[in-house]
C-alpha cells in the first residue's frame, strides 16, 4: 500500500529466479533464453535439454487448478484450437512454475480490422468447451486476486469513487454473473495471440480461463482495440457488441473491464492513462 492508500502494483516476474526455483524443484534442466517482450507481468523463453522451446510463467491458483486448465486446453487443441500444451507444473513455495509449449509465430506488430475480425471469428470455436472449469467471478462486489481491486478506485479521486458506486449497482443487478458452458479467455487481446503471414497461429496466456460466455472475449478485445487503434472508426465493433449481446449482459461485461483497467492504470500507469479509460468506459455504464 502506498502512502496515499493506493494498493501496490503487481510485481514483475523475476524470470531467472523462477527458472532456478523450477530447476531446483524438478531437475528439469531448463535453459534461460530471454525475457518475453510482451505482457504486463512477464514471461520468459526457455529451452529443454532435448532442444524443445518453452515459455515459463508464474501460475496463479493451485497446481490442481492449473492441471484442470491443461486438460481443457488439451481437448481444445486436439480439436484444432491453436493453444499451448502444458509441459510442466512445478509446485513452489507460494506459487506454481508453469512451462508451456512455445507456439509458432510472433505477437502481431500491426493491428488492424482484419486481425480483429479474425480474432472475433476464432471465439466461435470456444463454444461448449468450458468442461469442468469454474465460472469466473467478475469482481464487481469484491476485489479480485491482484487485479480488479476496489480499493484503488475508492482512494483515487471523487470520479473513481462515483464509478465504484455504479459498478456495485451493476454487480447487484441481474444478470449478476456470467452464464454458459463455453471456454472463456479472460484476457483475449491482440498481445495474447501469435501470427505468421497474417494467420493466427497461437492463443496464449491462459492463466485467466473459465467456463461461461465466449462473447465476453469480444468486450475484452474492444477495450484493447481502443488502445491499439487510436482514432480508428470502430463503430462496426460497437454495432457487433450491441447485436450479439443483450444490453444488460454487455453492461455487466463492460463494468468488469472498466474496473479491471481503471484499477490497473491507477496502480501501474499514469493519471493520463486512468483518465483515458474513464473517458472511454463511463458512457456505456449508464
Amino acid at each position: 500500500m502506498s502512502p496515499d492508500g493506493v494498493p501496490a502494483p503487481v510485481a514483475k516476474l523475476d524470470a531467472q529466479q523462477l527458472l532456478r526455483d523450477v530447476n531446483d524443484a524438478t531437475g528439469a534442466g531448463l535453459e534461460f533464453l530471454g525475457q518475453a517482450a510482451a505482457g504486463e507481468v512477464g514471461a520468459a523463453f526457455v529451452r529443454w535439454p532435448d532442444g524443445r522451446d518453452g515459455v515459463l510463467t508464474r501460475g496463479f491458483g493451485s497446481a490442481a487448478d492449473l492441471w484442470r486448465t491443461a486438460e481443457v486446453l488439451d481437448a481444445a487443441r486436439q480439436d484444432g484450437l491453436p493453444v499451448p500444451r502444458y509441459d510442466l507444473l512445478a509446485e513452489l513455495p507460494g506459487s506454481v512454475g508453469v512451462v508451456q509449449e512455445r507456439l509458432p509465430g510472433q505477437v502481431p506488430q500491426t493491428v488492424d480490422q482484419a486481425l480483429l475480425e479474425s480474432m472475433i471469428a476464432l471465439t466461435d470455436q470456444f463454444a461448449d468447451r468450458g468442461g469442468s472449469l469454474p465460472v469466473p467471478s467478475l469482481y464487481l462486489l469484491e476485489s479480485g486476486p491482484g487485479f480488479c481491486l476496489h480499493e484503488s478506485l475508492q482512494v483515487y479521486d471523487d470520479r473513481t469513487r462515483k464509478l465504484l458506486d455504479r459498478l456495485h449497482e451493476i454487480g447487484r443487478a441481474e444478470p449478476g454473473g456470467m452464464a454458459g458452458d463455453d471456454l472463456v479467455h479472460l484476457d483475449f487481446h491482440t498481445g495474447n495471440v501469435l501470427t505468421d503471414a497474417g494467420r493466427i497461429t497461437g492463443i496464449v496466456d491462459w492463466d485467466g480461463i473459465g467456463r461461461g460466455d465466449r462473447r465476453f472475449a469480444l468486450v475484452t478485445l474492444r477495450f484493447d482495440a481502443h488502445v491499439r487503434l487510436p482514432g480508428a472508426d470502430l463503430a462496426w465493433f460497437d454495432d457487433l457488441l450491441e447485436t450479439r449481446l443483450d444490453p444488460a449482459v454487455l453492461r455487466l461485461y463492460w463494468a468488469h473491464m472498466t474496473l479491471r483497467l481503471v484499477d490497473w492504470s491507477i496502480r501501474h500507469h499514469t493519471p493520463a492513462d486512468t483518465a483515458r479509460w474513464l473517458d472511454f468506459a463511463e458512457p456505456r455504464l449508464h
